[in-house]
């Protein structure tokens, strides 16, 4: 079995469910998605060629052309709701639960007089739906970014794709820099992305290299690779089975193969496929480059 797959990976039931509403719109040229629906190229692609209109999640702030705006799976803040609907659009949400559940415990932490930290990327979709409604947060990324806050109650959440061991750390360098003060910490890690990370962590000690298929924006698939690299082992992080390098592949004889959140079944079997081919004959494409050990994981054409 010279390609062996997670026993976990690829899309989540909040962009499935996502996708599925998508597929039921009748007009798309009459919807306008904000931001980008997925982190994944294929998936953005296949959305384009349907007709609908998108903005880019930097140009959020310019109101849509259509009637109709699609709130993604990340989700956006009630403030930027009200802002779409005070100017007649009609809005179709894709937000993923899970994200809710995030937005949910920060204005609960908000209500209760708590000053609001979130365990996340600074300036993420996600995040930005979170802290828009909170005007007393800080977005933490890593443990060097903790400091001592002034607040004598801090409330902390978790963008919903945050590693379980990053959110652990910070927590606890919040408590440790932060005597003072009442550290109330709720958990909102989703769980996909906490099965994602634990079928990698089984898979690693089978195999000689990792193929990690995303796109090059998601957050979680860069989680993966990151993983794979960090275990010590030479990982690839790819959008399609376009980007892979027979040369690097064939130097393997058990290649490991996992996906996030965002990428499509057929994608992953495609990957696996090209794989195939790969390790049983001489079939040259792509330019997939990596580093390994302690460096950072790069992207091949992507």
């Amino acid at each position: 079995m010279p390609v062996i797959r997670a026993n976990v990976l690829g899309m989540c039931f909040g962009v499935r469910d996502a996708l599925t509403a998508m597929r039921a719109i009748d007009a798309p040229q009459s919807v306008t998605i904000h931001g980008e629906l997925v982190h994944n190229e294929v998936v953005l692609h296949q959305l384009r060629v349907r007709g609908f209109g998108m903005v880019g999640e930097a140009e959020r702030d310019a109101l849509p052309a259509t009637p109709r705006v699609l709130v993604t799976a990340h989700g956006i803040s009630d403030r930027e709701r009200r802002r779409l609907t005070d100017a007649g659009k009609t809005l179709i949400d894709t937000t993923c639960p899970l994200v809710k559940r995030v937005h949910a415990a920060a204005m609960k932490f908000a209500a209760a007089g708590f000053h609001l930290i979130v365990v996340g990327k600074p300036g993420h979709v996600e995040v930005r739906g979170i802290v828009e409604d909170v005007p007393s947060h800080d977005v933490v990324p890593s443990v060097a970014a903790v400091r001592t806050y002034a607040a004598a109650r801090l409330g902390v959440v978790c963008q919903s794709t945050t590693p379980p061991e990053l959110a652990a750390s910070v927590v606890a360098e919040i408590r440790r820099r932060n005597p003072h003060a009442e550290v109330n910490y709720t958990d909102t890690i989703c769980r996909p992305t906490r099965d994602h990370q634990r079928a990698l962590a089984e898979l690693l000690p089978r195999v000689e290299a990792v193929v990690v298929v995303g796109g090059r924006n998601s957050n979680n698939t860069v989680e993966l690779a990151r993983r794979v690299v960090d275990f010590g082992l030479p990982a690839c992080h790819v959008v399609g089975p376009d980007d892979l390098d027979a040369d690097w592949v064939t130097r393997f004889e058990r290649v490991g193969l996992t996906a996030g959140t965002s990428t499509l079944a057929e994608t992953v079997d495609a990957v696996e496929r090209r794989l195939e081919g790969m390790l049983s004959a001489d079939d040259s494409s792509g330019a997939c480059r990596i580093r390994t050990g302690n460096q950072s994981v790069m992207s091949g054409l992507l």
